[in-house]
C-alpha cells in the first residue's frame, strides 16, 4: 500500500519551532528555552558517532573551551539594552533576595552552554533586573568616588558653581534685566565645571564606575537563569488570584 493512500489527520499537527518559541516569549515562560537549549558536547556526540579509540580526555577540553569562547564573544558583541524601554525602568524593582539572587548554586546559576541562550538570558534580565542595575550602578559609581577623593571633591566643587549661578541669575533677575550677562554667566559655568572635572579626575571614575558596572552586569545577566516571568509577576498573581465575574 502507498503512502499516498493515507489521509492526513487534521488533528496530528505539528508546530514550527519559531512559532514555539515565539509562544512562550509572549507568554513569559522563557525558562523553557533556556532549560531546553541543548549543550554543544552533547549536540556534537549526537551528530556524530561514538568511536571510543579516536575520543580523548584532550579533544573533550578542547571542545570546552571552543564553546566557551564562541559564548564569551556572543556576550561582548551583544548589545544588552537593544529591547530595553521605558516602561521596564518603571515597573516596580524585583525583590533583590527572591527575584535578584535567588536560590544559591546550581538552582539559580549557571554558565550558558551556547551563544544562542546567552544572548537570551542577557535580554531577558536586563530587560527584568533594569532598577536592580541602576542601583547597583549608583552605588558602583558611589564606592569609586569613595575611593577618589579629588573626584568627590571635585563633583561637589561644580555643584557648588552652579548653585552659584543660579543663586545670581535670581537674585539679580538677569534673565529679565540682562539676558546676555546670564547667558555669559552659564558659558563661564560650564567652562569652570569642565575645568573642574578634568583637573579632578572625574573622567576616570566614570570610566571605571561605568566598566565595572557593566561587567557585573553581564556576569549576573548571563549566569542567572531564566524564572517563568508571569509567575513571578505580583501584579499577573493578583490579576490571576481575582475571581472571575459573570
Amino acid at each position: 500500500m502507498s503512502s499516498s493512500s493515507f489521509k492526513p489527520n487534521p488533528l496530528s499537527l505539528s508546530v514550527p519551532d519559531p512559532a514555539l518559541d515565539r509562544w512562550l516569549r509572549d507568554s513569559g515562560y522563557l525558562d523553557l528555552l533556556d532549560s531546553s537549549a541543548p549543550a554543544p558536547a552533547a549536540a556534537t556526540a549526537a551528530a556524530t558517532p561514538t568511536n571510543p579509540a579516536s575520543v580523548s580526555a584532550s579533544s573533550g577540553a578542547a571542545a570546552d573551551v571552543l564553546a566557551f569562547a564562541r559564548t564569551l564573544a556572543s556576550l561582548l558583541t551583544l548589545n544588552p539594552f537593544a529591547a530595553l524601554s521605558t516602561a521596564d525602568l518603571a515597573k516596580p524593582t524585583p525583590s533583590w533576595s527572591l527575584a535578584f539572587v535567588g536560590a544559591p548554586g546550581a538552582a539559580s546559576y549557571s554558565w550558558p552552554p551556547t551563544p544562542t541562550q546567552a544572548r537570551l538570558r542577557v535580554q531577558e534580565n536586563v530587560r527584568r533586573y533594569a532598577r536592580n542595575y541602576t542601583a547597583l550602578s549608583i552605588l558602583i559609581f558611589a564606592c569609586c568616588l569613595y575611593r577618589m577623593p579629588m573626584a568627590l571633591l571635585g563633583m561637589l566643587a561644580s555643584l557648588a558653581v552652579w548653585e552659584a549661578v543660579l543663586y545670581c541669575r535670581d537674585r539679580w533677575g538677569l534673565a529679565t534685566r540682562a539676558p546676555g550677562v546670564g547667558q555669559a554667566l552659564l558659558h563661564c559655568a560650564q567652562i569652570a565645571t569642565a575645568i573642574l572635572l578634568y583637573v579632578c579626575n572625574m573622567q576616570f571614575a566614570l570610566v571605571y564606575a561605568i566598566g565595572l558596572s557593566y561587567a557585573v552586569m553581564m556576569l549576573h545577566a548571563s549566569l542567572r537563569k531564566l524564572t517563568p516571568s508571569r509567575l513571578s509577576d505580583p501584579v499577573n498573581k493578583n490579576r490571576r488570584a481575582q475571581p472571575r465575574r459573570s
